[in-house]
């Protein structure tokens, strides 16, 4: 019987790679069989990445690429790299985004005080930062009539949470931005394209350190406050998102599109 999960020898391209969540995930399907190639800015970060895994002695494999998801030449540049050493690109996550303070607004501050530049900076970023690879990597998927996206959501876009105002606001876009896309994928290019998106808990990153944690590594007012929230009544690790990437991206999920998987320890579910 066919293993609905295996994905030995996929081609999967994986934006912000170099982050927290981005790193354990490449690591994660390398070691599954996966030919993973990480997409980020930082190539000291990214070479290391590549590395560290690769001493590993994975199944698969893993290479890092210099990009900037908001440049559509340098992407093309990357896409075509890759379908000149593959032939195919079978996954696409775009993991890329970040905030910015000028975006959010702290318990001192008032809505006044929110920087619209540094608000549309932040949506440009993660939103039209997925809209972009997408619409690039997308173009492959279509030729060989098969393929996989993963978008990142996050809790911010399912209810209104204090401070992140930009991106919330932004991941908000992406939920709408994976269901229309699944529509649009299905309708004029067939069954065989996918697109889903998976929406973290509360997981310690650097972008959100400082705000969870105190440089001891107890927890700020906000960090005890997303740890009441939660029924698991911790933190999520990295590596606890790789099992619905993994589904996603595999053919146990055929029957799948237009999803935003939750893996949140109960965060959005628990109400008082």
């Amino acid at each position: 019987m066919k293993n609905l999960f295996d994905i030995k020898g996929n081609v999967t391209v994986i934006t912000g790679g170099t982050g927290v969540l981005g790193r354990a995930i490449a690591k994660y399907l390398a070691h599954e069989g996966a030919k993973v190639i990480i997409l980020g800015r930082k190539a000291d970060v990214g070479r290391e990445i590549v590395n560290s895994v690769m001493a590993e002695k994975p199944s698969g494999s893993i290479e890092f690429m210099a990009t900037d998801v908001m440049d559509r030449e340098m992407l093309v540049r990357n896409r075509d790299e890759i379908m000149a050493r593959y032939g195919r690109i079978d996954t696409l996550l775009n993991a890329a985004g970040g905030n910015m303070k000028g975006a959010t607004i702290t318990p001192e501050q008032t809505f006044f005080d929110l920087d619209p530049e540094q608000f549309q900076k932040v949506l440009t970023l993660n939103l039209t930062g997925t809209v972009i690879p997408t619409q690039v990597f997308l173009e492959p998927m279509v030729a060989q009539g098969r393929g996989s996206i993963i978008n990142f959501s996050s809790m911010a876009a399912f209810r209104p949470m204090t401070r992140v105002c930009g991106y919330a606001a932004a991941k908000a876009g992406i939920s709408n931005f994976t269901a229309y896309m699944a529509t649009e994928c299905a309708k004029k290019f067939g069954e065989g394209i996918r697109v889903n998106a998976i929406a973290p808990g509360f997981f310690i990153t650097e972008q959100n350190r400082s705000l969870l944690t105190n440089p001891d590594g107890s927890y700020t007012q906000r960090g005890c406050d997303v740890i009441r929230q939660t029924p698991f009544g911790r933190m999520g690790e990295p590596e606890e998102l790789c099992g619905t990437i993994h589904y996603l991206m595999s053919d146990a999920a055929a029957f799948v599109t237009g999803t935003v998987a939750v893996v949140d320890g109960g965060f959005n579910a628990f109400a008082m």
